[in-house]
This record gives C-alpha cells, structure tokens and sequence, in this order.
C-alpha cells in the first residue's frame, strides 16, 4: 500500500513538472498579456515585437531582495537597451506601490501591475502562502519574434542583470550565426 502511495505521489510531481515545463519550452512561444505599469499605461507583449524582452517576476516593491535586483536592471539599463532590449518587472502589487518604488529609486522601465497574479501564473511564477500570492523571483527573455529563450528558475538579487547581459548577447550571436 505504501508503495502504490509513493507511486501515485510520483505520478503526480511528473504530471505538474510536464504541465510546466510545456508552458515555458525554450522556443515555444511566450504567453500572451496585458498589463498597466506604474504610470497607468497598457503593455502587452505585441508591443515588444522586434525587441529583445527581459520580463522579471519579483515578489514585493521597496523590499531588499527586490530593491537589489530592480537597481541592478537600473544601473545595467543602458547596456541593456543598447541590445535592442527592453526591461520590463512583474509582480502583483497596485500601481500605486509600482509608482512609488520606480519613483523611491529612480527606475527607468516599467513596472507592471499583476494583482490578480494571472500573468505570474502564465509564466509558472506565482506562488501562495495561504491566501497571501506573490510573485516568484524567475525571469524569462523572450526573442524579438516572440519566443521564449531563456528561463530562469534561481535568481541571484545581486548578481542577475549582468548574468542577463551575458545571456542576451550570447542568444543574440547565436542568432545572428543562423
């Protein structure tokens, strides 16, 4: 009985990592959605077409980890751009706490407000402690065409937006060889 138990739990984790994994397959296509930022605008990934996208899931505005991260992407913001790239961060706080943070530390890209968590969710960042839903700290590129290229599971506050750098010039070498 004990091992049918084992098996049946087995079964389950393998059906969630496989439901997951297909959701965000480097090279599938990134899903789908609009959001507002900080200022009330409406961002969709339709508008990023063309461009290179850094899309980063953070859990809470004006907390350290989080404040970490949002001023690295900042301090890297023109080498970032220079690659025909676009930073935009996620998590499920207002608009109101997105536009004090970005105001707080002087952030140059849009922060967008996910507070029914559906895009976190979409990209297999979501997470709960009861009723409390926040963003996991993951971070996805997407292509120009609208791919998935790159997913990140384990971020590093600290050290993420040069690991980004790294990551898109070598995504964008190795599509200009093709």
């Amino acid at each position: 009985m004990r091992l049918l138990g084992l098996s049946v739990l087995m079964a389950c984790l393998t059906l969630f990592n496989v439901a997951r994994a297909d959701v965000l397959a480097v090279d599938s296509p990134a899903p789908v959605f609009e959001l507002h930022d900080q200022n009330g605008e409406s961002h969709t990934i339709q508008d990023y077409q063309g461009k290179w996208l850094v899309l980063y899931f953070y859990p809470k505005d004006d907390t350290p980890g989080c404040t970490t991260e949002a001023c690295a992407f900042r301090d890297e913001y023109k080498v970032i751009t220079e690659l025909n790239t676009q930073v935009l961060g996620v998590s499920v706080d207002d608009q109101e706490s997105h536009a004090a943070f970005a105001e707080k530390y002087s952030l140059p890209f849009p922060l967008l407000a996910d507070t029914d968590g559906i895009v976190a969710k979409s990209y297999g960042a979501l997470a709960s402690l009861g009723p409390v839903k926040f963003a996991k700290r993951h971070t996805i590129i997407i292509s120009p065409e609208g791919q998935v290229k790159k997913v990140y599971r384990s971020v590093n506050a600290s050290r993420h937006s040069k690991e980004v750098i790294a990551d898109l010039k070598a995504l964008r070498a190795e599509q200009a060889i093709f």
